[in-house]
């Protein structure tokens, strides 16, 4: 195979959480003055919670950037220990990868307890992680996902024969900078994706083993030697 590594973000790509995320903005406004809509949660999808914190604050809610923050992600953390919301066919995806001996990485702008209780989910599926508490700028930044290379011993260059999956336009600005192979996400994302920078979409998970990711790395790699 010429796949190296396939890195993965966590929400809308590897769980559907999104929906968690905003249910958690609607309550907490709700009981804090706050105006609050599924729509304006969904426009700050891919963002730190920081930055959806402003908005929040913006349109009523009385609560600090840190306690929005704080609250917020306490809600997601405690409703996935209930219940992991797996993206149907992604653990067969995972599965594959490994049997093929391909490394994955979860990249994502979550909090370590989130992260380390979606791998805790997943055992020996994923040879690790990058998240929002590591010292790198966050998404759209490559930083992430330079760093979760670092970690698996490759270098810059060898990004293009890696793969990563992404749902979210912040995150597939992210990818693409890094210089990987992007393969937008479709199944959850209410968001037009269609015009991003990856290099190709997906909805869904059927059929998407380790042979098939390899094969989009290959095309894409034979894409960028033709023009060369």
């Amino acid at each position: 195979m010429q796949l190296k590594a396939v890195f993965w973000d966590l929400d809308g790509t590897l769980i559907d959480s999104e929906p968690l995320w905003h249910d958690g903005e609607l309550e907490i406004a709700a009981a804090n003055g706050g105006h609050w809509t599924e729509e304006l949660g969904w426009e700050c999808s891919g963002t730190p919670v920081p930055d959806v914190a402003r908005r929040m604050i913006e349109h009523g809610c009385t609560l600090s950037v840190e306690e929005i923050d704080k609250q917020l992600k306490a809600y997601v953390f405690e409703h996935e220990k209930m219940h992991m919301p797996w993206i149907d066919g992604v653990l067969d995806t995972l599965r594959s990868l490994k049997e093929a001996g391909i490394p994955t990485m979860l990249v994502s702008t979550s909090p370590r307890p989130i992260v380390e209780n979606v791998l805790a989910a997943a055992p020996g599926l994923f040879s690790g992680y990058v998240c929002g508490d590591d010292d790198a700028k966050h998404k759209p930044s490559p930083e992430p996902y330079l760093l979760a290379a670092s970690k698996l011993g490759l270098a810059p260059e060898d990004m293009a024969s890696c793969a990563v999956f992404e749902d979210t336009p912040v995150g597939l600005a992210a990818g693409a900078a890094s210089g990987a192979t992007v393969i937008a996400q479709t199944c959850t994302i209410r968001t037009d994706t269609s015009n991003g920078p990856q290099f190709t979409s997906l909805d869904g998970y059927a059929g998407v083993d380790a042979a098939a990711i390899d094969a989009i790395v290959r095309k894409r790699l034979a894409a960028s030697a033709a023009k060369a």
